[in-house]
């Protein structure tokens, strides 16, 4: 405990002295945010992002994406799957998906591909850069981007001819092979570039029904292809291809919450992806150009499990397995116009972007469930027009007004086996209206005040359950004062920003279980309903110090204060007035260095920790709070490097997944807890020609 307050304490001194310090008129940024319509330098972008760099990931390819997304301020993860994939950001968010159509909180777009409900889909080789944007993004994004948005940049085609190669082995054997390849087919004409990742691991989860240390293995493989063709001076054609397959183990839930199971019929986290992507930049004269996207996903996804986490009849006299078979599709197609420096309005003050925006996804669902006579079978369909504009208006010498509003038609259609039958469609309108003070190249002082948005749904309950049906739209209404700096020589980069936010009819998620005289059998699933209020407010901070050429330093901090404001949950007909939504800890922070020594010889090590959380909002059981210390140490020689890591060398427990039920076991209802990974080490050999 005094460790811990001992860590907050210097990072909090941190936020004070890197926000009064003397900032100085250099240009030392080279980082640039993409994710919004205009790319601009980090140091400039009036937002709560986080970019987490290839010099940052290089070293953590192997681990779960939504693990180190969540090294980031005030985001969160969850599994209740074979690995971590589930992102929260200020507490808002999904922790799994069963029975009920879910409309994601966190946008997850990879290359301009929307994979916001495939949240495997990342993968972490080959990538440029994740932008982690914090706060509702509806005029940007729209409806999948109610608490923020993920975005994922891959590394583009060049002229150069190079390529990379990257193996690892490690313990619970772990072993993972890429290839990169970047060839110029017609040099300043037709560029390419070409990815293959295969991770595979045991996983670390010992069976000892089966006798197998394999039931939650991962066995992971990401192919992609991208193609730059540079149709003239004014037109460029960008075209992305990517496939995924993933047939990952599930067998993580046990009596004793370890790392020890029992299960005789272990289930699957499966799927199987393919996306294609178009983008078109075409310069028309020297006032705009005009960005058209075009993007489909397929993906078949399984998601099963042992019910019972035993030979069931030795134990409760019952045995059960629940498997969920889905087929995702969509089709996005984006439009937009974007001024340049001529043809910025009123005198040259305004710039000015305008679009248009159509979605197109689809669902349908198999559950295969021990009780149930025949399969359940759904459909769920989710159609969007949308219409957007933003204006960045220069009201004085270095102030910006930037306003920025959406426009969306949201269509739904649901049917299911047990002949329900629903359909619905909304008007929703998201936006921003923020207020910039560019001090210098780097300095930037902000307040924005934002307006997001995720659509409503419906439950597949029965009419007998007397739950209701529909849920309505959230919407969220949040405000961000930041400042960017850069100080002692560009020495410093400091990164603040405080935040409020006040949710409306904010959906939560649950679960119930019910008789269904249909099928003659008691259910469990998942469910959610509407709370009318509730707040959050706290603050994010990043600091980097280089101290010299071989030295940097590291460190940031999220705070997060959420609660609910008014609280009925009509499940269990209790009220939680006053209590922190799930997955919101009070604070997360991850401080470290990163060390060059000896020419060729480079250290990193950094410790990531989080407070503890309610794992549910359908009950009161929390998370141990916890914190993991992670090194690696890298030796380059020429084209050649040889890289040393290993994760939470402390070999420290923690969870990422709970429930609070009653499984048979004679106990009652009970705490059970998915745990997180063990100590885990490796090495890996790369190779660049």
């Amino acid at each position: 405990m005094k460790s811990q307050t001992f860590t907050l304490s210097m990072i909090t001194a941190a936020v004070v002295c890197g926000s009064v310090l003397y900032a100085e008129e250099v240009d030392l940024d080279p980082i640039v945010v993409g994710a919004d319509f205009r790319s601009e330098k980090l140091s400039q972008t009036a937002a709560s992002v986080t970019v987490i760099g290839e010099e940052e990931l290089y070293d953590k390819v192997t681990e779960p994406f939504a693990e180190v997304v969540a090294t980031a301020p005030n985001v969160n993860f969850s599994a209740g799957a074979s690995r971590a994939k589930y992102i929260q950001i200020r507490g808002i968010g999904e922790r799994g998906q069963f029975e009920t159509p879910v409309n994601p909180s966190v946008g997850l777009i990879i290359d301009g591909i929307d994979f916001s409900n495939v949240p495997l889909s990342a993968s972490l080789f080959d990538v440029k850069q994740i932008e982690v944007l914090r706060g509702p993004q509806g005029t940007t994004f729209g409806a999948n981007a109610l608490a923020g948005v993920i975005n994922v940049e891959t590394n583009e085609p060049t002229n150069e001819a190079a390529g990379h190669l990257d193996a690892t082995i490690g313990n619970y054997n772990t072993r993972a092979f890429g290839v990169v390849l970047n060839t110029p087919i017609i040099e300043n004409k037709l560029l390419s570039r070409f990815s293959i990742y295969s991770n595979k691991s045991d996983g670390y989860i010992t069976n000892t029904y089966l006798n197998r240390d394999d039931t939650n293995n991962i066995d992971e493989l990401t192919a992609k292809g991208k193609l730059k063709w540079i149709v003239s001076d004014n037109h460029t054609i960008d075209l992305t291809y990517m496939h995924i397959n993933i047939d990952n183990g599930y067998d993580a839930f046990n009596r004793f919450n370890t790392r020890t199971t029992e299960s005789d019929q272990p289930g699957k986290d499966t799927q199987y992806t393919d996306a294609i992507a178009v983008k078109s930049t075409y310069q028309f004269n020297r006032d705009y150009h005009m960005i058209t996207s075009l993007s489909y996903n397929n993906s078949d996804l399984e998601y099963s499990y042992d019910e019972d986490w035993t030979d069931g009849w030795n134990y409760g006299g019952w045995d059960s397995t629940d498997q969920y078979l889905r087929t995702k599709k969509q089709f996005d197609a984006d439009l937009r116009l974007v001024s340049d420096e001529d043809g910025k309005l009123f005198n040259g003050t305004t710039a000015w972007t305008i679009g248009a925006y159509y979605r197109d996804y689809s669902s349908d669902l198999v559950r295969n469930y021990t009780w149930l006579n025949e399969p359940f079978k759904s459909s769920y369909d989710a159609e969007s027009v949308a219409v957007y504009g933003q204006l960045d208006i220069e009201i004085a010498t270095k102030w910006l007004l930037v306003t920025g509003l959406r426009l969306e038609q949201w269509k739904t259609d649901y049917s299911d086996s047990e002949n329900v039958v629903f359909d619905d469609t909304e008007n929703l309108v998201g936006g921003k209206i923020g207020l910039e003070y560019h001090a210098s190249a780097n300095d930037l002082y902000y307040l924005t005040f934002s307006r997001g948005y995720k659509p409503g749904g419906f439950n597949p309950v029965t009419d007998n359950s007397g739950l209701p049906k529909r849920y309505d739209t959230e919407t969220l209404w949040n405000i961000d004062l930041g400042v960017n700096g850069t100080y002692m020589e560009g020495k410093l980069h400091n990164r603040l920003n405080f935040f409020y936010g006040r949710r409306n009819d904010q959906q939560v998620g649950t679960y119930y279980s019910y008789y269904n005289p249909v099928t003659g059998a008691d259910r469990f699933s998942d469910y959610i309903f509407n709370a009318q209020k509730s707040t959050y407010y706290g603050l994010e901070e990043s600091v980097d110090y280089m101290v010299n050429e071989n030295l940097l330093l590291f460190a940031s901090v999220g705070l997060l204060h959420a609660e609910f404001d008014d609280f009925y949950n009509p499940v269990d007909g209790t009220r939680k007035d006053g209590r922190a939504p799930a997955q919101s800890p009070k604070y997360q922070y991850s401080v470290g260095l990163d060390y060059t020594f000896f020419e060729n010889w480079r250290f990193k090590t950094s410790v990531d920790g989080r407070g503890s959380y309610y794992f549910s909002n359908g009950h009161d059981e929390k998370s141990d709070p916890y914190a993991l210390w992670n090194a690696s140490i890298e030796y380059m020689a020429g084209n050649w490097s040889a890289l040393l890591w290993g994760r939470n060398l402390t070999d420290t427990d923690y969870q990422t997944r709970g429930y609070y039920f009653d499984n048979g076991f004679g106990n009652g209802a009970e705490l059970y807890t998915q745990q997180g990974d063990p100590l885990t080490f490796g090495f890996t050999l790369s190779y660049d020609f």
